[in-house]
């Protein structure tokens, strides 16, 4: 059944569009465009496993297929690769097969690259035109990048790889297939003829790539951080990487409000940077003050011989005055379409006083903890990079107060912090310190309890439809239901979408007894992760988007994910993930956008728009600081309010006041002394009060929280509570309490009230009337709902046309041999029942030798679109285990699909019998 709506060609067009536009070029010495036919060599490892993303949740999406480079390269539009060049390689594969690790995250960072000699490239180079060098790498959670080859730097087999390619061949192009930045020096060394980041581009990536080379695009990806010449030059660099305590000491000097600032010399390559295979000229038509802010109007013109987009940066060098201040500050940024030869467009880029207002906070301005702009001359420069932006315009400016607020969430460590001294040079003052306890903003701030009514008949629906206000229907809740709701359920729970990351709301039958229906959330940014099984579409990653500058595709992209989301019954993906990219060695910064914060806030905002066309909505991570993955539960984020507020917090800011966030995710670290999950002031006083958020808070999964001063905990849901992080995510079972916690202990004792609980159940109940989950569960669907759940019928349908034919009897042994149980695969049976009756499937396994004890291998099993059972044993588990799996009722004659799928890899199959 074709859908005019979720159809799959605009999907994957939309993406190839996306990967095209995020490209980004760094050298070209008049090697691209390549025009398709030529005769080329494929060099490099990567170049066979092409990665669509990095690991862990993020990234954990099953496709059907992900092409890789040779496949698409040599394809229609491609080129003749070197038959040569790729029998040498699958010789290689063939001994050296792809290295996926054990267990959670545990993917190596790179595979080991096959050795080249003089002679073998020597006539690959008489052979072929062009080599295309391809560099892979992974990242993601629970670790970090290292210094190291391998990781952000080239392992040795690579080095040598580029050195004979680039002195063979009179064309070289080198493709970095990553998530995020790595060591660029090697440029200078070897002098490829062309250098392009293709960061990793999900499903359609290597498409994508190949618009580019082939010259069908023109690349127009800006770089989203500053490419330094070592992770040493950063300004994090010394307090980077701590076990326990990251002092953010660089303060608002992050990335290029670093570099050019101090340290100019020290930039390879600058933010905002990417060439083109055409020119443009860019021009200031006319600059306004308003009430608001800045509207500045450009021209862009292509002044060159072939069509492409560029994108146009506005920049505001502010006086130093009393604070300090970067050297540059990205205030706005707009895309043109694309321009033929000699073309024009007018931009208009609209920076509002708050994108480039500094934050006091030591009072220094006579106005303490405001947004101000102090008195001078503000310096506004238009280009299409930082370090080329010139001077435009300027703008002379009284001290003007912009948004006054409140201390919170200051720091109570004692430290010094970066800032310009008087000549300019790098100097240190003491960073300002908490003067009032989080706990005495609280204390005045306790929510009004509504007194419990018990069981009123007052159904959510009711609120809904104006029939009741929402204190009314919360009130009704007992204590114990209050305790229940403030808890997710999952992973996996049987209340939503099988192999979702959790639910939300209607977590037991009580609570749904009231019409709450249990609201589905996935991991993501990526790609929806459902780890039954379920084929999803895989996105190019949040650096390639962020390159490509481009709000109104990634609005597009978003909204057939949006589709994609409401086809299979998930209310929030969990994602964007719009956490700084403070330095370049964070493992996880494929998911993230890039160094600044408007950047990061506006692609937000663009995904967020995307996804509320369907009713769908994101959940925002990780709120906040969350800027390293090593000891990531533990290790705290001590910084100023000033960094906190123009920094690491200003891209949620954005997303809220202008995305219209209604999902937030909190962080495992501890900020300033507390868990962000229990720091009243971050999640109440800032996101809430003085931001004006009304919507869903969760915590990160399994993650802690605190008192002032005390110990993280997972059961410490009490402390979470308290600051309006609305629910711990995640336990077995909310109803019973299966995680432990403090919250019946806590309401006893008094350290938590009625009226903090009815506040978080409140906040939970709105969240859900905004859900596509509550319309069904009240049967208000639409003909948009029965046209996706028809395609998801016809998915399943398609996905076990192939299934081995099995009749069903008593007894009934399917062949072990027949299931295939290795990594992410799935196998279905085309099941007849000769005879009718209930039937349990008998299924005996073990782990497998060589597998962590600690590994997780679960098989799930499925009848059609209905999910029965994950079943999971440890890798320790190396006896035989039995499990049973109830199937539904048969008649005599019933059809269906059995389905087995294994998330990983490392269980053997003792048996698998059906009996009555």
């Amino acid at each position: 059944m074709k859908n005019t709506m979720l159809e799959m060609s605009r999907y994957a067009a939309l993406a190839r569009q996306a990967v095209a536009e995020g490209v980004v070029l760094l050298k070209n010495e008049a090697v691209l465009p390549l025009a398709s036919g030529g005769r080329a060599a494929l060099f490099g490892y990567a170049q066979f496993h092409y990665y669509k993303s990095g690991t862990g949740s993020g990234g954990l999406v099953n496709v059907t297929h992900v092409s890789n480079l040779p496949e698409i390269l040599g394809s229609d539009g491609g080129y003749r690769l070197d038959a040569e060049v790729q029998a040498r390689y699958a010789a290689w594969l063939a001994d050296h097969p792809y290295e996926m690790g054990t267990g959670w995250a545990q993917e190596p960072w790179f595979q080991p690259e096959m050795p080249l000699d003089e002679e073998f490239v020597r006539a690959a180079a008489r052979r072929a035109d062009t080599a295309f060098i391809v560099i892979g790498r992974t990242a993601g959670e629970d670790q970090d990048n290292t210094n190291t080859p391998g990781s952000f730097l080239l392992t040795e087999d690579e080095e040598n790889m580029l050195a004979l390619v680039c002195r063979y061949f009179n064309k070289s192009v080198v493709l970095l297939n990553v998530g995020n930045i790595i060591d660029m020096q090697w440029v200078a060394r070897y002098n490829p003829g062309a250098v392009a980041y293709i960061w990793q581009g999900g499903q359609e990536g290597c498409r994508g790539v190949l618009d580019v080379l082939n010259g069908t695009v023109s690349p127009s990806g800006k770089l989203p951080d500053t490419i330094a010449h070592t992770p040493a030059d950063y300004p994090a660099a010394d307090h980077y990487g701590a076990d326990d305590r990251n002092l953010y000491a660089e303060d608002i000097y992050v990335g290029y409000r670093y570099f050019e600032t101090f340290s100019p010399e020290k930039v390879l390559y600058p933010f905002g940077f990417g060439l083109s295979y055409t020119k443009f000229e860019v021009k200031l038509l006319s600059a306004d003050e308003n009430a608001d802010g800045i509207t500045a109007i450009a021209t862009v013109k292509n002044t060159g011989a072939r069509p492409g987009k560029e994108v146009v940066q506005l920049y505001c060098t502010a006086p130093q005055g009393l604070l300090g201040k970067p050297s540059k500050v990205l205030c706005a940024f707009a895309k043109t379409k694309t321009l033929n030869p000699g073309e024009s467009r007018t931009l208009t880029l609209t920076a509002p006083w708050r994108n480039f207002a500094s934050y006091d906070d030591s009072g220094a301005t006579g106005h303490k903890s405001a947004f101000v702009l102090e008195s001078g001359d503000y310096v506004f420069r238009l280009g299409t990079d930082v370090r080329n932006a010139a001077a435009a315009f300027t703008v002379t400016l009284p001290l003007m107060v912009v948004e006054q607020q409140e201390s919170a969430a200051a720091p109570a460590a004692a430290f010094e912090r970066l800032r310009p001294g008087a000549d300019g040079s790098p100097a240190w003052e003491p960073v300002p310190t908490e003067v009032e306890l989080p706990e005495t903003h609280r204390a005045i701030r306790l929510p009004k309890e509504h007194p419990q009514t018990g069981g009123k008949g007052i159904r959510l629906q009711d609120v809904a439809d104006g029939k009741a206000d929402m204190a009314d229907f919360v009130a009704q809740f007992s204590d114990d239901e209050l305790c229940t709701i403030v808890r997710g359920e999952g992973m996996n729970s049987p209340r939503v979408t099988p192999g979702t990351a959790g639910a939300i709301g209607g977590v037991s039958d009580a609570l749904q007894l009231y019409g709450l229906p249990a609201a589905c959330c996935s991991d993501g940014p990526s790609g929806i992760r459902m780890d039954c099984g379920t084929v999803a579409f895989a996105m190019p990653n949040g650096t390639c988007l962020a390159a490509t500058f481009n709000e109104e595709l990634s609005a597009e992209l978003y909204s057939m994910e949006g589709l994609e989301l409401r086809k299979n019954h998930i209310d929030t993906l969990l994602g964007p993930g719009i956490n700084i990219h403070r330095h370049p060695l964070n493992g996880r910064n494929f998911e993230y956008f890039s160094e600044d914060p408007l950047l990061t806030g506006k692609m937000a905002c663009a995904q967020l728009r995307g996804l509320h066309r369907w009713g769908v909505t994101g959940t925002i991570k990780h709120f906040a600081a969350n800027n390293q993955e090593h000891r990531r539960h533990f290790v705290e984020s001590v910084m100023s309010e000033r960094a906190l507020r123009e920094i690491y917090l200003r891209g949620f800011e954005i997303a809220v006041k202008e995305g219209h966030a209604r999902s937030i995710m909190t962080s495992y670290n501890p900020l300033n002394g507390y868990w962000t999950a229990s720091n009243y002031d971050l999640v109440t006083t800032i996101l809430r009060d003085q931001w004006g958020y009304t919507g869903l808070v969760m915590s990160d999964w399994w993650a802690e929280g605190n008192d002032r001063g005390g110990a993280g905990s997972t059961k410490h849901v009490a402390a979470m509570v308290r600051a309006q992080n609305d629910v711990f995510m995640v336990v077995a079972d909310p109803e019973h309490n299966s995680g432990g916690d403090d919250l019946a202990a806590a309401l006893n004792e008094g350290r938590l009230t009625r009226g903090e609980l009815q506040r978080s159940a409140a906040n939970i109940c709105r969240f859900l009337l905004q859900t596509p989950a509550f319309r069904r569960s009240i049967s208000r669907t639409s003909a948009l709902d029965d046209q996706l759940e028809a395609m998801a019928e016809q998915d399943m349908q398609q996905a076990a046309q192939n299934g081995f034919p099995l009749t069903l009897r008593d007894g009934t042994a399917i062949d072990v041999a027949a299931i295939d149980n290795s990594y992410r695969r799935t196998t279905a049976f085309r099941v007849t029942a000769a005879e009718g009756g209930s039937y349990t499937l008998h299924l005996r396994c073990r782990a497998m030798p060589g597998n962590s004890p600690l590994a997780q291998i679960p098989v799930s099993v499925f009848a059609g679109r209905a999910f029965l059972k994950t079943m999971t044993i440890t890798g320790a588990q190396t006896d035989w285990c039995d499990f049973t799996v109830s199937l539904p009722a048969l008649n005599t004659g019933d059809e269906f699909f059995l389905r087995f799928y294994f998330g990983q890899s490392g269980m053997e199959l003792g048996a698998v019998i059906l009996k009555k």
